[in-house]
C-alpha cells in the first residue's frame, strides 16, 4: 500500500508540474506574439518565466519527490501505463536533478533576454549586437550539459539531445547523417538535371492581402481538424506551435508577395497541434501522456506538411479554394503547376523554406556547428564564417547576411541546443509512417483529394497519437510500421517523388 500511495502522490506532483509548465508556455507564446517590445517588458517576462522554471525545478528535485520515485519503483503491481509513466518521471527527474535551481533560473533569464534581443537583431543582421547575449546562453548551456552528461553517462552534447529525443546518441545519429551526406549530393544533381529538362512552373504573382491569407489558413486548418474554439492562429517572427491540448496556439509569418511560405508554415504547425490535441486524455498532464520526443513531434508536422499537403491529392482539394479566395484565374493556378512549385528543388539559405531534398543539409550544418560549439572546438567568434563555409560546402551557397545565415533560427538564442537532429529524424519517420498508413488503408489518399482526413487520422490515432509516451521511440516506430526507423524508406520516398 505504501508503494501504491507513493505512485499516486507522484501522479499528483507531476500533474502540478505540467500545469506550471503550461503556464510558462503561454507566457512564452505571449512574449512572441503580444508582449510590448520594450526591454523592461522582456526583463519582467524573463523573471516571471524564471520563477516558474525554478519552482518546477525545486518541486521535482525535492527530497520528497526523490523518495517517492524510489518507493514507487519497488512497486510490482503497476500496470503498463503506470510503469511507463514512472519511467518517464525518472527521466525528467534525472535531467532536473543534475543541475541546480540557480542554474535553471539563470539559463531561463538569459534565454528570454537573448530571444527578445534576437527579434530586433535578426532583422538588422546584427550578430555583434546579439553575441554577448548568446555567449551567456551558451556558457550556461555548457554548464548544464556537463552536469547532465555526468549523470547520464554520455557526452555533454548527447545530454542535450537526450532532453528532446530521449535515448538519442551520436552512435545513432552519426551514421544516419553520414549516409545522407553521401546520398544527397548525387541525388540532388540528378533532381536538378531532371528539372532542367522541363518547363519551369509559373509562380503566382501577388500582392496577396494578409486578410485573405489568414482566411485560407483558417479554412485549411479547420479542414485538417483544428478547432478554433480551442485554439488560435497568430503572427510571430518564427512560426511555432504551443499552448496545451485544450488551448492550442499556432503562429506563422506572412509575406504579401508569397502566400505559399506562410501557408506551409501554418500546415506544418497544424500537424504539431493535431498531435497534441489527440494525445491520450486519460493521461493528460502525466509524462506518459505527453508527446514521445521531438523527433516524433516533428514527424507529425512533417507528415502533414511534406507527405500530405504537397501531394497532388491535397492540392486538388486546396487549389480551387485558394483560387476562389484570391479571385484568381490562369494557368499558374492549375493543380499540376502548383504540384511542380511545391516539389521544386532549389538550394536556398533559409531552412524553413527548404525543399525536402536540401532540408537535411540544413540540419547537418546546424548539428555540426552546435556540437562543435558545445565541445569547444569552435567559438562564437568563428560561428558566422563557419556557417557560411558550411553552407557553401553543403549547398554551394553563401548567405548575403547574418539574418539569412547564422541568425535565422530561434533555437540557439532561445536556449534550445541539441534540438536540430529531431528535424531530420522526424522527416524520416514521417515518410515511414505515411508509407505504412497508405499501405494499410487504400482510402487515405482518395479521401484527402476530397478534403477528408478521417481515414488518415484513424490510422494516426491508432498507431501514434493514442500511445503518448507509453512506448520508447524505437518500439513506437516498429509497432506502427513493422520495423525500426529505416533511412532507406525516406530515400525511397524522395526518389519516387522527385525522380520517377
Amino acid at each position: 500500500m505504501v508503494s501504491i500511495s507513493a505512485y499516486k502522490q507522484l501522479e499528483k506532483c507531476f500533474g502540478q508540474l505540467q500545469a506550471l509548465r503550461e503556464a510558462s508556455g503561454v507566457l512564452h507564446w505571449d512574449a512572441a506574439t503580444m508582449m510590448p517590445k520594450s526591454s523592461a517588458s522582456a526583463a519582467a517576462r524573463g523573471e516571471q518565466i524564471a520563477a516558474l522554471d525554478e519552482l518546477c525545478h525545486n518541486i521535482l528535485n525535492s527530497n520528497r519527490t526523490s523518495d517517492l520515485l524510489d518507493d514507487a519503483e519497488n512497486q510490482n503491481n503497476l500496470n503498463n501505463w503506470q510503469t511507463a509513466n514512472l519511467r518517464e518521471m525518472r527521466h525528467l527527474w534525472t535531467h532536473s536533478s543534475a543541475v541546480s535551481g540557480n542554474l535553471v533560473a539563470a539559463l531561463s533569464i538569459a534565454s528570454t533576454k537573448c530571444e527578445v534581443k534576437w527579434r530586433s537583431a535578426r532583422t538588422e543582421s546584427d550578430y555583434e549586437g546579439i553575441k554577448p547575449f548568446l555567449s551567456e546562453v551558451l556558457k550556461l548551456i555548457k554548464e548544464s550539459a556537463i552536469a547532465k552528461s555526468e549523470v547520464l553517462g554520455c557526452s555533454p552534447y548527447e545530454a542535450l539531445m537526450d532532453q528532446y529525443t530521449p535515448g538519442l546518441r551520436q552512435t545513432t545519429i552519426n551514421p544516419i547523417f553520414s549516409d545522407l551526406e553521401e546520398f544527397l549530393p548525387d541525388f540532388l544533381n540528378a533532381v536538378l538535371e531532371k528539372q532542367a529538362l522541363v518547363k519551369l512552373p509559373i509562380i503566382p504573382r501577388g500582392p496577396f492581402p494578409l486578410s485573405q491569407q489568414r482566411s485560407i489558413g483558417h479554412s485549411l486548418m479547420e479542414t485538417l481538424g483544428f478547432n478554433f474554439n480551442q485554439g488560435r492562429l497568430d503572427i510571430s517572427l518564427h512560426p511555432f506551435s504551443g499552448g496545451t491540448p485544450d488551448d492550442l496556439r499556432i503562429t506563422t509569418r506572412y509575406n504579401e508577395n508569397d502566400f505559399m511560405t506562410g501557408l506551409m508554415g501554418i500546415l506544418h504547425e497544424t500537424g504539431h497541434a493535431l498531435y497534441e490535441k489527440n494525445l491520450p486524455k486519460e493521461w493528460r498532464r502525466q509524462p506518459v501522456g505527453e508527446a514521445r520526443g521531438m523527433d516524433i513531434h516533428e514527424s507529425q508536422s512533417l507528415l502533414i506538411e511534406m507527405q500530405v499537403c504537397r501531394s497532388k491529392e491535397f492540392l486538388s482539394y486546396a487549389i480551387p479554394l485558394i483560387k476562389k479566395t484570391f479571385n484568381k484565374e490562369g494557368p499558374e493556378w492549375e493543380v499540376n503547376n502548383f504540384y511542380q512549385i511545391y516539389t521544386a528543388v532549389k538550394p536556398g539559405t533559409i531552412r524553413v523554406d527548404a525543399d525536402e531534398v536540401t532540408y537535411p543539409a540544413h540540419i547537418i550544418l546546424r548539428y555540426n556547428i552546435e556540437r562543435a560549439l558545445i565541445e569547444e572546438k569552435m567559438t562564437l567568434n568563428d560561428l558566422p564564417n563557419a556557417w557560411n563555409d558550411g553552407m557553401a560546402e553543403l549547398l554551394g551557397l553563401r548567405p548575403l547576411n547574418h539574418e539569412n545565415g547564422c541568425m535565422q533560427d530561434i533555437h540557439w538564442f532561445d536556449g534550445a541546443w541539441g534540438y536540430f537532429p529531431s528535424y531530420s529524424l522526424g522527416a524520416m519517420a514521417a515518410a515511414q509512417f505515411f508509407e505504412s498508413a497508405v499501405k494499410s488503408d487504400s482510402n487515405i489518399l482518395p479521401a484527402i483529394r476530397h478534403g477528408n482526413f478521417e481515414p488518415l487520422y484513424i490510422w494516426l490515432i491508432e498507431n501514434i497519437y493514442k500511445f503518448g509516451s507509453l512506448y520508447e521511440t524505437p518500439e513506437l516506430i516498429k509497432r506502427a510500421t513493422g520495423k525500426q526507423l529505416d533511412p532507406t524508406i525516406f530515400k525511397r520516398h524522395l526518389t519516387r517523388r522527385y525522380l520517377s
